[in-house]
């Protein structure tokens, strides 16, 4: 391995790596969408269902990841596994989807900020109006806020991820206790009752189309896992262990997003819920079913409690995926991909710390958007983490069906398998027009603008990485030259040694 990739930090723990993920994986959606999405769109049935079945499949596509991990422990994560399976090209289609749905996370992170501070302190930061994009007023308090809180995580991170990772389990232990509180007090509720939850299913369309609706977006919902192949460098554990991490981290998501769209749902009958939100909309009002919840649940302490929930999830998502983004565009970096001054690692800090001062000048962009424009992009984020999904699940398919040595082939293969068509099943549904997911005009122009960066930036920098040959590249991705790729080189192969399942 180069000494370039030898500086990485290892300081991440394993309650560190599973905090990493799971606090990923539950970010603003879980308290902003039950009112907004998933009980006007499929119902409480319909969201639960969509909620199990993507998890579920979700979980293969951990398992891929876990192969690839143990396979090349590298920063990068699907950059890299795709760069195995398939060669540069894919690698960089992979990886610039993955940046688009890593920076985009954090972005809408960021924006949640102001709707929880119109919530919990209103009109204290909406002063100097700036302008209104998309029926959202810009003020010059919320860009304030969101500013100062985009160059702490940027700065928590150019330090290094032992600080961030610490900071990350004392997060997502605050996320995990208030959602619970959020739950019980909204089930203790004297209005709380079954029928509350009545229809099971959004009224204007069939049980079915419900269920994909919110299966459709998993890639988003669960987007986080994949922050840990991301870090896979910086272990100080054998990353045989980051399988049981990522699917623990996956499933205590699902829970933690079913039991804040429950207490939404079963504080009162959640039309009469909804109904409410869309007069307070019509009023000019910050209409926020959530928080509705808290206040009859508390009082004014369901604003502390909900504070605590909702301020672990917005933290522990813009503190994750500041380290994912940052390590892909590392990776990136390192196979010339993109150029050299984002693989910089600080001599310090032990960071790539260019990567991180470029993710947060593209994030800084983020209070100026507003909060209707960063939803645009989030909207096909899921179909920029789909496509990492696919890649890795079929690298992971070469690397088994390649080696030797491999035990319980066809169990591996089968969850291959699976992984594959949750992945293509995720982008279909966002992608073809008539699927009851398909994303909005605004996101497919979002998507298509990427598309022509994408197409500039792989040609812009061709020349750089087509001078390298084969095992250049593996080293410079890989940290070894010794590791096979499954795809066909411009140079002889390297024999393909047996892997331990």
């Amino acid at each position: 391995m180069s000494q370039e990739q030898l500086e990485l930090n290892k300081s991440l723990s394993p309650a560190q790596v599973w905090a990493l993920a799971l606090g990923s994986i539950v970010g603003w959606g879980c308290f902003v969408l039950p009112g907004d999405m998933f009980l006007p769109q499929a119902g409480v049935l319909g969201t639960l269902i969509g909620f199990t079945v993507g998890a579920f499949l979700i979980c293969f596509v951990a398992v891929c990841y876990s192969y690839m991990i143990k396979y090349a422990p590298v920063a990068g994560g699907a950059f890299a596994y795709a760069y195995v399976g398939y060669g540069p090209t894919a690698a960089f289609i992979c990886g610039w989807a993955l940046v688009l749905g890593y920076v985009a996370i954090i972005g809408i992170d960021v924006a949640a900020l102001a709707l929880i501070f119109r919530f919990l302190f209103p009109g204290v930061f909406e002063f100097g109006p700036l302008y209104s994009i998309a029926g959202w007023d810009v003020y010059t308090g919320e860009v304030l806020l969101m500013t100062a809180a985009t160059l702490l995580f940027g700065w928590m991170n150019y330090r290094g991820t032992n600080f961030a990772g610490k900071f990350q389990v004392i997060l997502t232990f605050l996320l995990v206790i208030g959602i619970a509180s959020l739950f019980t007090g909204a089930a203790s509720l004297e209005t709380a009752q079954p029928s509350n939850l009545l229809p099971l299913f959004a009224e204007h369309r069939s049980a079915f189309s419900c269920v994909l609706i919110i299966f459709a977006i998993s890639p988003f919902l669960f987007a986080g896992f994949d922050t840990v192949p991301q870090a896979a460098e910086e272990f100080t554990f054998e990353p045989s262990r980051a399988r049981n991490l990522m699917i623990i981290a996956i499933l205590c998501g699902m829970v933690l997003y079913a039991l804040v769209t429950l207490a939404v749902g079963i504080a009162i009958p959640y039309p009469e819920m909804l109904a409410k939100m869309e007069t307070m909309r019509a009023a000019g009002g910050t209409a926020w079913a959530t928080g509705e919840v808290a206040a009859m649940a508390f009082g004014k302490m369901g604003a502390v409690i909900l504070a605590c929930a909702v301020m672990g999830a917005v933290c522990t998502g813009i503190n994750g995926f500041y380290i994912a983004t940052s390590r892909l565009l590392l990776s990136m970096a390192r196979g010339r991909i993109l150029p050299a001054w984002f693989g910089e690692i600080h001599p310090k800090y032990r960071s790539p710390y260019k990567a991180i001062l470029f993710t947060i000048a593209i994030v800084l962009l983020t209070p100026f958007a507003g909060r209707s424009v960063i939803v645009w992009i989030v909207d096909m984020s899921s179909v920029g983490t789909g496509i990492g999904y696919l890649f890795s699940c079929l690298a992971a398919r070469r690397v088994i069906l390649g080696s030797t040595g491999i035990e319980n082939r066809a169990l591996s293969l089968f969850c291959c398998a699976m992984g594959t068509v949750a992945s293509v099943l995720c982008i279909v549904l966002l992608l073809i027009p008539g699927s009851p997911a398909y994303i909005s005009e605004a996101s497919r122009w979002c998507m298509v603008s990427w598309v022509g960066m994408g197409v500039f930036f792989y040609f812009s920098n061709r020349s750089e990485w087509a001078k390298l040959s084969e095992s250049e590249l593996r080293a410079s991705i890989l940290g070894r030259k010794d590791i096979p790729v499954f795809f066909k080189s411009r140079s002889p192969e390297i024999e393909v040694p047996a892997q331990a399942d």
